[in-house]
């Protein structure tokens, strides 16, 4: 099975390209996935330009069409997710509302991080859209602090 590990930050200096290394890293072969990083960068999909509703499957962009094979062709997900002012990154955002069916009845999952609450609070943001795209959110997830010695300290 695929597992697409999807990098939801676009913003320069981020860290979650790390995180998911790491994550790839632990998801082992005889697990049965073969996990691939998404990097939502390298993906490029501009803010939504598609004239269509994307439950019409009417793609006229590349990048929209390449978008679908690539979330179509995985049979689930994991979301390396930053927390920006208490929400998901809106690149996420904008990936997912590109499509519609391509998500249906896939399950994803979460690592997520950030200073204060490592990432829960997007976390728990980005559910009710994934579970109108008929997603089925793992309840279980990884929540790294990025709260250094000098945030606590000073």
């Amino acid at each position: 099975m695929k597992l697409h590990v999807v990098i939801a930050s676009t913003r320069p200096g981020r860290v979650g390209p790390v995180i998911a290394d790491w994550f790839a890293d632990q998801v082992r072969p005889e697990l049965g996935f073969d996990a691939d990083i998404i990097d939502l960068a390298d993906v490029g999909l501009p803010l939504l330009d598609e004239p269509h509703h994307p439950a019409e499957q009417r793609y006229l962009q590349q990048h929209t069409r390449s978008w679908s094979a690539s979330v179509t062709a995985a049979d689930a997900f994991v979301l390396v997710m930053p927390e920006y002012n208490v929400g998901y990154a809106a690149p996420l955002k904008n990936a997912l509302d590109y499509l519609y069916s391509e998500w249906h009845h896939k399950p994803v999952g979460f690592v997520s991080y950030g200073r204060t609450s490592a990432g829960l609070r997007a976390v728990e943001m980005i559910k009710p859209v994934l579970i109108s795209l008929k997603m089925i959110p793992v309840h279980q997830a990884v929540s790294i602090s990025l709260r250094s010695r000098l945030d606590v300290d000073g």
